[in-house]
């Protein structure tokens, strides 16, 4: 199973995500290192375990209200051994191609930002040979987007999926494994991560054992709940 760390950018500085309100979201306290800077976030995840892969979501570029490519690019540039799975906000065409042109690393395209379900099937073709990967946005039973996409997967869903509900994130709830159960069974080929409320090693292990491909972590790595030796121990039994 996957584990991949988490990184929300707002204003310029690394914030805690908290069940989606993100008016409210504050600069990030981690016990890993000092302040909310992006690139000492990054190092300070690498020096904890050895993550292959980083997901970053820039609020701003989420909302509208900016953009943080640069911080991107330079994060990109220290860590080149590291695998981006970026969400900023592409939501049509003109932002699908301004990101492939800009090469920052792999499309997560948020269902909360889709106008329509069939911008996913464009990102696949034009983001070949890597597919793009989808977050499928859900706001506790409420889904956030294209009511296609939860009814036609076979039709829309790319190879990796992110179950997102973002009332879970830095909620300390758990993850969702009905949820991410369900759209595992709409969908067996599909590799399947739990995006939001990972508290511990034992919710590392229900998500192991109904199958999830892996799990976006956060606010566990910061506060100490998920430290080097039950991340290796996951890591290892996976």
């Amino acid at each position: 199973m996957e584990l991949v760390p988490v990184v929300d950018l707002l204003g310029g500085q690394v914030v805690h995500a908290r069940k989606g309100q993100r008016s409210h979201y504050l600069p990030l306290q981690s016990s890993l290192c000092e302040g909310s800077q992006p690139e000492a976030i990054v190092g300070a995840l690498l020096a904890l375990h050895p993550f292959r892969t980083l997901y970053i979501a820039d609020l701003d570029a989420i909302q509208r209200r900016g953009s943080h490519a640069d911080t991107i690019a330079s994060i990109r540039r220290r860590f080149p051994a590291l695998e981006l799975w970026v969400d900023a906000g592409i939501g049509d065409e003109q932002t699908l191609e301004q990101w492939i042109d800009a090469r920052l690393g792999v499309p997560v395209i948020g269902s909360e930002t889709m106008a329509e379900a069939s911008l996913i099937v464009l990102a696949q073709e034009r983001c070949r040979p890597r597919s793009p990967i989808l977050s499928l946005d859900f706001m506790g039973d409420s889904f956030q987007g294209p009511a296609d996409l939860l009814s036609r997967p076979a039709n829309y869903w790319p190879r990796q999926i992110l179950a997102m509900n973002l009332a879970r994130v830095g909620s300390n709830l758990g993850p969702d494994l009905a949820l991410i159960s369900r759209l595992m069974a709409a969908a067996p080929e599909r590799k399947v991560y739990a995006a939001g409320g990972v508290r511990s090693v034992a919710d590392l292990e229900d998500l192991q054992r109904i199958g999830a491909a892996g799990a976006l972590i956060a606010s566990a790595l910061h506060d100490g709940r998920l430290g080097p030796e039950q991340l290796a121990k996951v890591t290892k039994a996976s």
